[in-house]
């Protein structure tokens, strides 16, 4: 028989503790919790939040403020203020359009944009986690980065939630980032620019690692969310524009007003950064990273839009991605990767974004009070 759970199975009833020798002997005292013989643990000098560093820092991890970097602090409170789940929205007009209003080339594409982020917030998750948030040395970064690492968690799980609700193959879904070439092309790629930097032992003293690490972060958190999961979204965002797959279009706009913080932080990061450390990323090694995104990026569209769906197709795609590749340069303070690229979709950023009245009475109400904040200029 089940029985209940309680709190206090947690606890050992007395009668039941082993039996304890309470025996004093004269030449040896028992032992306490703590021995008042022993020496007194000396005390540390005061620490002052101007030694904190993004890396390499000469201060308390342990202690918060005062803040050398009150901006990650105001990060971490926006990103509360945030808060979601995909729970509360609707996946019911989905599983109708998926399986009777969308064309095979729709199917095709809604399919594969999901096999891809599903994988990629892993994997995003991870590098922070095992990789970044490690090396951080300033506590009021490391907790932002605690938040970003739930918010990776909580997008794998949304996209879960619509693949579970639409009634996909679970298997078949995960396993395509392995078996499709042009999927598994740009996550090998963020394997091999994260995996030196994500080991524990990874020495930022050296000159040479750290100008690896400020490369690596360079291309997470400008190019792999900056660039590949905002243009990422954008042929389920076409979608909703007429009308379809509308529940998980407004889930990835919730996940889209996440990475906003995510990718506006790790810019502020990379620019104090370089700063702080006296440090200029290597122009020939920064083009090398340019065009790997963008010839990865040109398979991947190539393969999930090998058939354009209606205001949609791959050339787009490819053209949008220059084009915030661009923005995301300017916004760091390098120069333009692709000069002249032009805004192809200019609906777009109204589209990511949440300002958007709802009917009360229809749906529960979770836009808040932050959910216009996608504003990458």
């Amino acid at each position: 028989m089940n029985a209940a759970f309680r709190f206090d199975d947690w606890e050992t009833p007395a009668q039941d503790s082993p039996a304890t020798d309470t025996t004093v002997d004269a030449g040896n005292p028992p032992k306490t919790a703590v021995d008042r013989n022993m020496p007194a643990t000396p005390s540390l000098a005061p620490i002052n939040a101007a030694d904190k560093r993004i890396v390499n820092g000469k201060a308390d991890i342990n202690q918060l403020a005062p803040f050398k970097y009150p901006w990650a602090w105001e990060f971490f409170l926006k990103a509360n203020r945030n808060h979601w789940t995909p729970l509360e929205i609707s996946m019911a007009q989905d599983v109708h359009d998926y399986h009777h209003k969308l064309s095979l080339a729709e199917r095709h594409v809604f399919e594969n944009v999901l096999a891809y982020l599903t994988t990629s917030d892993i994997l995003a998750m991870r590098n922070i986690g095992l990789a970044v948030m490690e090396k951080m040395s300033a506590p009021e970064l490391q907790i932002y980065q605690a938040r970003q690492v739930y918010e990776e968690a909580l997008h794998t799980w949304t996209y879960q939630h619509c693949i579970e609700s639409i009634g996909l193959d679970q298997q078949e879904i995960y396993n395509r980032y392995r078996v499709v070439p042009e999927i598994h092309g740009k996550i090998a790629l963020a394997n091999r620019r994260l995996e030196r930097v994500m080991r524990a032992d990874f020495d930022l003293t050296d000159r040479a690692n750290l100008h690896e690490f400020a490369l690596s972060y360079f291309f997470f958190a400008v190019i792999f969310e900056g660039c590949w999961f905002y243009n990422g979204f954008t042929p389920i965002f076409a979608l909703q524009r007429r009308g379809l797959m509308k529940g998980a279009a407004e889930q990835l706009q919730y996940i889209m007003r996440d990475e906003v913080l995510h990718c506006a932080f790790g810019i502020r990061v990379v620019r104090e950064l370089l700063k702080e450390e006296n440090l200029t990323i290597d122009p020939q090694a920064l083009r090398q990273l340019w065009d790997e995104a963008e010839a990865a990026e040109h398979a991947y569209a190539g393969y999930i839009l090998r058939d354009p769906i209606l205001g949609y197709n791959a050339d787009l795609h490819v053209q949008q991605f220059r084009f915030i590749a661009n923005r995301r340069a300017r916004q760091v303070g390098v120069d333009e990767p692709f000069p002249g690229a032009e805004n192809v979709l200019p609906w777009l950023d109204e589209q990511a974004n949440l300002r958007k009245e709802k009917n009360f009475f229809e749906t529960r109400v979770t836009e808040y009070q932050t959910g216009g904040a996608l504003a990458w200029d």
